[in-house]
């Protein structure tokens, strides 16, 4: 079983920087990305309509290149493995154990959702080939219920317990500093406190 997690980086995912945006965009991302890097058993992936964040990656990561409003369902069709997930790139503190719930959630499911406590999703995953009825979106303001509606049959989308994403100036006090990981976004809103 091969599984791969991407990355989903685009430009509006600067909007909450309390200062430069695209040093904020490089830290939150990263994060993130070290995060789904230090899984075990997923190949991590970028997938950016952002050019030049090679160097936040480790060596061999693959990176898909998009459009700033390449669906969902066009992002899954460029994976080549069993099992994919995309995570929002505005989740620096996302736990690792969600990713996990995903995937297992695929068991009984073809497509899951971690949703976003303020509407949208943090990440999704689905069964490869993507089912063609589904047409997701991360920001649609309820994700689950859309996909549910599109679905042939009940069971086929699942839900795993909601984070958040930092898409404003007043979500970055949803960051828990209680948790490991997202060192780099701590240190750039560190810096624009002082």
């Amino acid at each position: 079983m091969t599984r791969v997690v991407a990355v989903l980086v685009r430009q509006c995912m600067a909007n909450a920087a309390p200062g430069d945006p695209r040093e904020f965009l490089e830290a939150i991302v990263e994060d993130t990305y070290e995060m789904v890097a230090g899984l075990e058993l997923v190949t991590p992936v970028l997938a950016t309509s952002v050019p030049d964040l090679d160097h936040l990656l480790w060596p061999g990561t693959d990176i898909i290149a998009i459009k700033e409003h390449t669906p969902l369902k066009d992002i899954f069709a460029a994976i080549n493995a069993d099992q994919a997930a995309i995570v929002s790139g505005d989740a620096p503190d996302l736990p690792p154990l969600l990713i996990g719930k995903l995937f297992r959630e695929l068991g009984r499911a073809e497509l899951t959702v971690c949703p976003s406590e303020d509407g949208g999703a943090v990440a999704m995953a689905a069964k490869l080939p993507f089912p063609g009825w589904a047409d997701p979106d991360l920001d649609a303001q309820d994700p689950v219920k859309e996909l549910r509606a599109q679905a042939p049959g009940r069971r086929m989308v699942a839900t795993t317990p909601g984070w958040h994403r930092v898409r404003t100036s007043a979500d970055l006090d949803r960051l828990d500093p209680g948790l490991e990981g997202w060192e780099n976004t701590r240190a750039v809103l560190g810096a624009t406190a002082r």
